[in-house]
């Protein structure tokens, strides 16, 4: 029973971390990444489909994106769907092809971004901690069922506890990673 416990708060907080690296990996750093057109969807003949689908992302070098779209009609929706999302992207089309130059960052949009990706980062780490907070609320609900001993109900506790402060290391040293790209110039 507390094993299953223990294996349902781990396996959730292994969400927890993926679900952070997704939501870092859309803060743009200075460097060019085909993940961050990820959220852009199309208006594609009435139906919204992400942009993936519609052409091919490709990172020709370190300050631009290309995007060869597969069906040519498709070429003004695609830069409008550039356009409309917050990113600050400013999308060139030469007929076949459509070129995202990325400006770069200026200092105070860099320190902006470290201040995202803390919020970012904190909103995992109490993710977690919410986790730690269920499982522990479980043990304690076995233990006054008398289904496990007070001993073993400090020793599971204690056992989440090392598997929370794992995580929450995880969680310190994505940040670290990426707020040092941020500042990277």
């Amino acid at each position: 029973m507390i094993n299953e416990i223990k294996k349902d708060a781990q396996e959730r907080m292994v969400k927890s971390i993926d679900s952070l690296k997704s939501s870092l990996n859309k803060v743009r750093t200075g460097r060019a990444h085909a993940s961050l057109l990820d959220n852009i969807s199309v208006d594609y003949y009435g139906m919204e489909t992400p942009l993936s689908q519609v052409g091919n992302i490709s990172v020709p070098d370190a300050r631009n994106l290309s995007i060869t779209v597969f069906d040519k009609g498709m070429i003004a929706a695609v830069e409008k769907a550039i356009m409309k999302s917050d990113l600050g992207l400013n999308p060139q089309s030469n007929g076949t092809l459509i070129r995202i130059p990325l400006p770069p960052l200026t200092e105070e949009r860099r320190k902006n971004l470290v201040k995202v990706v803390r919020g970012e980062a904190e909103g995992g780490k109490i993710a977690i901690r919410n986790i730690r907070r269920d499982a522990n609320s479980d043990i304690k609900s076995l233990q006054k069922e008398k289904e496990i001993s007070e001993d073993e109900q400090h020793q599971a506790e204690d056992e989440i506890q090392k598997v929370t402060d794992t995580f929450i290391k995880q969680v310190d040293d994505l940040l670290a990673k990426k707020e040092t790209d941020l500042m990277e110039i």
